[in-house]
């Protein structure tokens, strides 16, 4: 770790006097690049000066333990514990550090709800699912909009996708990705059996124009009469979009806006994401050892958590985690789940990493 952390010391102290060049400045696109280079290390390297100081007044207390003045002794046996302690905390906090970053970390998201197994029950838990991270989303003081929805007739959904915007959205919720189960009593259910039906969560980042690059011939643009909700304007006009996307087959819809220019800028920006979700994909798969120590795959099929109805209990699968306030995290209180999984996966990550 040592080792590694003299090299970012030496390119942080490089980036320093690159950042004074005259010709660096000049060149804005070098000089942006190099300044962000600079602020990602700086935090790496005021916690190893940090560690440095503690660990020279370790070795000054020492010396004068090994001395004769009794009152000098006494602050130095004090200073040395409280040295001793910061050091363990200090060092786990520059490996996490020197973690590689999640290059998607600080990006905005589309979060995509399916019904699955279950009928009925599945688009009510599709709709019990939007609550939550609507209700999340809104305590964290984020943005979001419905960029697609279809409705069932008994108030759920069959499939409903957002876009949330906000401070490392991203990387608080990508953990979410995957299969929803649900353990509970229907209204409809008279003799009180209880059923389980599911939901399928994918998390996307927003992908920009330099991520993904798509070729107009590439596409295949279809324009329909919107359906659902919105007066009589819906069957009037055709402004409903469907992308087909060839290459790789993913098909986009928007219809939630009146405006086709809108609906069709929607769809591309859904579209771009998808494309950059299944990369993501295809990346942890061809990273396989690493992939099976991270809670974040970003596989869909995988089953994640079960939502327990009548014990009030949800659990999630891939840490073995299970608590007992089911009523709240769907309310939105989910920053217990979701730290105990990003805990989950650091740990597994430094010891992936051999820190």
């Amino acid at each position: 770790m040592y080792d590694k952390l003299d090299e970012v010391v030496g390119r942080y102290e490089a980036l320093n006097g690159m950042l004074a060049d005259p010709e660096v400045i000049k060149d804005q696109s070098l000089f942006t690049r190099y300044s962000k280079e600079h602020a990602e290390k700086r935090p790496i390297v005021e916690a190893y000066l940090r560690l440095k100081a503690v660990k020279r007044s370790m070795d000054e207390a020492h010396e004068i333990l090994n001395g004769h003045d009794r009152e000098l002794k006494e602050l130095a046996e004090a200073e040395l514990e409280e040295a001793k302690a910061l050091v363990p905390e200090l060092e786990n906090q520059l490996k996490l550090l020197l973690l590689p970053k999640d290059p998607y970390d600080d990006k905005n998201i589309y979060l995509e709800i399916r019904a699955g197994t279950g009928g009925d029950e599945a688009s009510l838990f599709a709709s019990d699912l939007f609550r939550m991270y609507t209700r999340f989303a809104e305590l964290q003081r984020w943005k979001w909009e419905i960029v697609e929805q279809s409705e069932t007739g008994v108030g759920g959904y069959k499939e409903v996708i957002l876009s949330v915007r906000g401070h490392g959205v991203y990387s608080r919720l990508k953990y979410e990705s995957g299969g929803h189960r649900v353990q509970r009593i229907p209204d409809t259910e008279s003799s009180g059996r209880i059923h389980t039906s599911a939901c399928t969560v994918a998390v996307l980042p927003e992908a920009d124009d330099v991520e993904v690059q798509i070729e107009q011939k590439d596409l295949r643009i279809d324009v329909y009469r919107s359906g659902g909700a919105g007066g009589q304007h819906v069957n009037t006009t055709d402004s409903a979009v469907r992308i087909t996307h060839i290459p790789t087959g993913i098909v986009v819809t928007c219809q939630d806006e009146r405006s086709q220019i809108k609906n069709k800028e929607k769809a591309m920006k859904l579209l771009k994401s998808r494309i950059l979700e299944a990369e993501i994909i295809k990346a942890n798969e061809e990273r396989s050892e690493t992939r099976k120590s991270q809670v974040g795959s970003g596989d869909r099929s995988e089953r994640i958590r079960t939502y327990n109805y009548p014990q009030n209990r949800l659990t999630d699968h891939r840490i073995n985690l299970t608590v007992y306030n089911l009523d709240r995290v769907l309310e939105g209180e989910l920053a217990e789940i979701l730290d105990a999984l990003a805990s989950y996966d650091q740990a597994e990550r430094l010891k992936s990493a051999g820190l």
